[in-house]
């Protein structure tokens, strides 16, 4: 026997005064174990109807009421006495007999149980059960219509379960219409051996028709541009909202300089003749003014671009022959915009990650640069001014240094190893320097060296805020180098430059500027890449390289440096720099051709990369080979026969000295003495006596 039925209320006794059942009383009920010495207990809450075994007649219509001992009960009632019962757990008290052989039926219906007529309302307004009413709930049971209930959460909702709606769409979202078409298809049959070839073909052809819209769309808006290009469409609308089509008139050089008298033009239309010369440019033959040359539109848009950029007339024209048209105006225009902060971690020191993670804590928003670069980490926002030294305690304790990303390739094309002796002419302030004693892991020797005593304490200062350790600070002139010392397995030259490439930083650049300035910096370049040559060890197991770099995109200081050394210095050839991005360095340059394999060398715009312009090339030094005459093939002499003197005579007359052959040789050599000298030789068609 189970507990609930050991345990059943005994047979209720006729009530003395009027009680009724609540249905908000909670609870599971007790079992009453003196019921033998106690009066028993009205059960207070009505019961659940026993399951009738016998099966019910069926009816044709459903009553709308139910009426029990003269109580009608309405199905509104009916479903929340439903509501308490369900409250109490009466599983196993069906089938269950009173003690005087009562159902729960026949004890609901008895007569001795006082009626009660009214509504059920009138019935739970008892005061006595007001404190545990609580809030009514309503019940609407006779909707035909099934609504969804979403269980609502006790937590609070946070920001992140909702999805954001999608700034910028993916192509995920491109190809939604493709995955419903590819769902239906899965639907009408799954993909097998036997369909496999089908599907693939109409795969192909489905393929095939939609590159045939694409490119007919193309050509449509090539056409359409065409149409339209010959309209001025930064023209103002009139009153009835047409545009001017005005055509755009160059100015004469008599205009020009009355325009110049006047004051100069206006902003606005300087940046619309910029715009209109550049479209012009662009197609020539069918915009152009007749009789007007082309060199008239580019002497116009130079002269507008250094109005409009504030640059000197001849840095202005040499920047503006380094691109196309259209790139030159981006060039120009980058160079308005201030590169990304960037900062360089200090492997010797830290890690990446544990950098940006306390950098992060502190208010700064940061993501690596790319990945070229395992150090480097590029600056958006930041709540302390991370771009002044000294703003933070991991700048101080040498977690970090502020360094432009454009400095980190030299380092990584001259990709020194470990025990290996390395020189960097110019050093200062220590970005490289440091950057190569973190990649040696305080092993070998670094030597920085920089003409500029003065600039020699800030380049002391970051190497033991750095905690380099390998590191030889001197002041040298560069030049001087391969007397003072030499040997070296690698050597890093960041030349002394212009600075053309860091407008951006530097905008004294765009006055400062002139052809002599170019013409002295191409020729200490020159002078300090020899030395830096000679300084290398062409017998090094592990080294033998030069990293030659400048902050400059004119060709005067990277490709005519570069093609001068390889001229000069025959056992040095070019390699790759590896870097996987950057463009090729100019094999042909306004008449001027160099070597082709200073295609190798790598050049770096603001334009195109967002750093500053640089360029890189990277020397391999072989070891010295004496030439030999390559016009006669070496024979091997014949076999001397001791006692043939035909023999001993042919001898001789092969060793003999042969004043033609050597001519151009002693003519050399006497050119030669006579610049040491300070004379003038007379040119080569004339020859030279050797006799005086």
């Amino acid at each position: 026997m189970g507990r609930r039925a050991k345990h059943k209320q005994s047979a209720p006794e006729p009530l003395d005064k009027k009680t009724y059942p609540t249905s908000k009383k909670l609870g599971k009920r007790k079992a009453d174990n003196d019921s033998d010495t106690e009066e028993p207990k009205v059960n207070q809450r009505p019961t659940k109807k026993a399951k009738d075994s016998k099966p019910k007649a069926a009816t044709t219509s459903k009553p709308s009421a139910v009426e029990y001992a003269g109580k009608t009960i309405t199905k509104k009632q009916k479903a929340a006495a439903k509501l308490d019962s369900d409250n109490d757990s009466g599983v196993g008290w069906e089938d269950v007999e009173s003690e005087n052989g009562m159902d729960q039926d026949e004890f609901v219906a008895s007569d001795d149980v006082e009626q009660f007529t009214g509504t059920l309302d009138d019935l739970m307004e008892d005061d006595d059960d007001d404190p545990l009413r609580g809030t009514t709930q309503k019940f609407d049971f006779d909707t035909e219509e099934e609504e969804d209930i979403q269980p609502v959460s006790k937590r609070k909702k946070s920001k992140q379960s909702e999805r954001p709606a999608k700034i910028i769409p993916t192509t995920s979202d491109a190809y939604d219409d493709d995955s419903e078409e590819d769902a239906s298809e899965d639907e009408d049959g799954r993909v097998t051996m036997a369909n496999m070839e089908a599907r693939s073909r109409a795969l192909d052809a489905k393929a095939a028709a939609e590159a045939e819209l694409d490119e007919e769309e193309l050509q449509g808006a090539a056409a359409s541009d065409d149409e339209d290009e010959d309209l001025d469409i930064d023209g103002e609308p009139d009153a009835e909202g047409d545009i001017d089509a005005e055509p755009f008139h160059l100015p004469t050089p008599s205009e020009r300089e009355a325009e110049k008298q006047s004051g100069g033009p206006d902003v606005h239309v300087v940046q619309r003749r910029m715009r209109e010369c550049v479209r012009v440019l662009g197609k020539f033959k069918r915009l152009a003014e007749k009789d007007r040359a082309r060199s008239e539109y580019t002497d116009q848009l130079i002269a507008d671009i250094a109005s409009y950029y504030g640059y000197n007339d001849f840095l202005a024209e040499k920047l503006f022959q380094l691109f196309p048209v259209a790139e030159a105006i981006e060039f120009f225009e980058a160079n308005e915009v201030s590169r990304p902060v960037t900062i360089r971690t200090n492997t010797l020191r830290t890690r990446r990650r544990d950098l940006a993670q306390s950098l992060v804590n502190r208010g700064v928003n940061l993501e690596p640069i790319g990945k070229w670069t395992n150090v480097g980490l590029q600056v958006f926002e930041s709540s302390v001014p991370i771009d002044f030294e000294g703003a933070t305690p991991e700048y101080l304790a040498g977690h970090y240094m502020l360094q432009a990303a454009s400095s980190f390739l030299p380092v990584i094309a001259l990709a020194p190893q470990p025990n290996e002796r390395v020189l960097d002419m110019a050093s200062a302030p220590g970005g490289k320097t440091t950057h190569i004693a973190a990649l040696l892991q305080n092993t070998g020797v670094v030597f920085a060296n920089d003409a500029n005593k003065a600039r020699t304490k800030s380049l002391t200062a970051n190497v033991h805020r750095l905690g380099c350790k390998n590191v030889v600070v001197c002041s040298y002139d560069g030049r001087e180098f391969p007397k003072v010392m030499g040997g070296f397995d690698r050597v890093l030259l960041d030349a002394p430059c212009s600075g053309t490439g860091v407008i951006s930083k530097d905008q004294s650049v765009k006055v400062n500027k002139s052809d002599r300035d170019f013409t002295l910096l191409s020729h200490l370049q020159k002078q300090l890449i020899l030395c830096a040559i000679d300084s290398v060890n062409p017998d090094s197991k592990t080294g033998g390289y030069i990293v030659y770099s400048t902050c400059s995109v004119t060709v005067d200081e990277n490709e005519s440096v570069v093609d001068y050394a390889l001229r000069k210095r025959p056992n040095v050839k070019l390699v790759d720099t590896g870097l996987e991005f950057g463009r090729e360095g100019y094999t042909r340059y306004r008449g001027k051709t160099f070597n082709p394999s200073v295609s190798l060398t790598r050049r770096f715009y603001p334009h195109v990369h967002n750093m500053d312009g640089f360029y890189v090339a990277k020397f391999k030094v072989e070891k010295r080979s004496k030439a030999t005459p390559a016009e006669e093939p070496i024979t091997a002499p014949a076999p001397f026969v001791l006692g043939d003197q035909n023999t001993v005579d042919q001898v001789q007359e092969e060793t003999g000295f042969d004043s033609e052959e050597d001519r151009p040789y002693l003519e050399e050599a006497k050119r030669r003495r006579m610049k040491a000298k300070g004379l003038r030789p007379p040119p080569r068609s004339k020859p030279i006596s050797t006799t005086a």
